[in-house]
């Protein structure tokens, strides 16, 4: 069988269309993909962001607590730091885990050591920042993920 030149011609014709279209409909495809990609990224970074906030706020005022009180009169109050940090362990990284928990620990032995005078307190709450390891595995983690 041989073909003619314009059965050629319409053949080539109609193949550069498909391999045009083609390449269109991938093109679209892979920069769709793209950008739900970095979607979901931002979405991730934004529920990390508001959960690592979540434990900062809780660690904060239940440490004041406890440099305020004699004792842990209210297991309670760490309930929902208890219950943030099962959260992380759900997505963030085992550094980040270890310091939310080495803050919590922190916190507890707070609560548990001897009562002092306002003014040493005063002294040991300026002299520890209990949050800062936690607060800079959370800057690498987020950094890491955007």
């Amino acid at each position: 069988m041989t073909l003619d030149p314009a059965t050629i011609s319409a053949l080539s014709a109609l193949a550069g269309s498909a391999i045009g279209a083609l390449a269109s409909v991938a093109t679209t495809w892979l920069t769709q993909y793209q950008k739900d990609h970095m979607q979901r990224l931002e979405q991730k970074g934004s529920h990390r962001e508001r959960l690592f906030g979540e434990l900062i706020d809780q660690a904060s005022k239940t440490y004041a607590d406890g440099i305020v009180q004699e004792r842990l009169d209210d297991p309670a109050k760490l309930v929902p730091m208890y219950a943030t940090i099962n959260k992380l362990r759900l997505f963030a990284t085992p550094n980040t885990i270890g310091a939310a928990e080495a803050v919590l620990e922190r916190i507890i032995e707070t609560y548990e050591s001897p009562s002092t005078a306002p003014e040493a307190r005063n002294t040991h709450v300026a002299a520890h920042d209990i949050l800062r390891t936690f607060a800079e595995s959370c800057r690498v983690e987020l950094a890491h993920l955007r």
